[in-house]
């Protein structure tokens, strides 16, 4: 039984969700996503959207929940819009962007460029005394997400300093280095 596929989305001022067969579109005054689904019927009713399964497969009820989220995403990302930040720690560690293009210097012989996607609006933001931070922000919550995992794949943080790129707020398990 699927507990979050049985919730009800509902749909804020300023976007309009269009219901087809095998597709939903939804659109907001940050932009237009689309999903398609199977297995699932989707209604909207007094822009209340329900989401029921059409049969009581296992397949079915796995998808009934990944399509309310799938969806409830859509509606806050054209509404509200996801950010994720991420922070660089390290000696040397810098981050800057020209537009589109993130320059990294992550302790290699060389700076990583990075072309992001249209989509994702990227802000770097550094102060002296603290770690550079990097911005991106769109209504895709799946494209901010893989962007984000892409540049902390770069240099992951290890676990005897903490260097590395990531997540704010994300805790870094330590180990203890050599004992003498």
């Amino acid at each position: 039984m699927s507990r979050i596929g049985n919730n009800p989305i509902n749909i804020p001022e300023g976007v309009t969700v269009e219901i087809l067969p095998s597709k939903i579109i939804v659109k907001g005054k940050l932009g237009e996503l689309t999903q398609e689904y199977s297995g699932v019927s989707v209604k909207n009713v007094d822009n209340i959207i329900t989401i029921t399964r059409l049969s009581e497969s296992k397949k079915t009820k796995s998808k009934h929940g990944l399509y309310r989220a799938l969806i409830a995403n859509m509606v806050q990302g054209v509404s509200e819009g996801f950010t994720r930040e991420l922070e660089l720690v390290g000696v040397g560690y810098r981050a800057s962007n020209q537009g589109q293009k993130l320059d990294l210097a992550l302790g290699f012989s060389h700076n990583i460029l990075f072309d992001i996607a249209p989509e994702v609006k990227i802000e770097t933001v550094s102060e002296k005394g603290k770690n550079p931070i990097i911005k991106l922000i769109s209504h895709d919550k799946q494209l901010v997400g893989y962007v984000a995992s892409k540049i902390r794949s770069f240099r992951k943080p290890e676990p005897y300093k903490g260097k590395g790129v990531k997540f704010v707020g994300e805790y870094i398990r330590r180990k203890a280095g050599k004992s003498a």
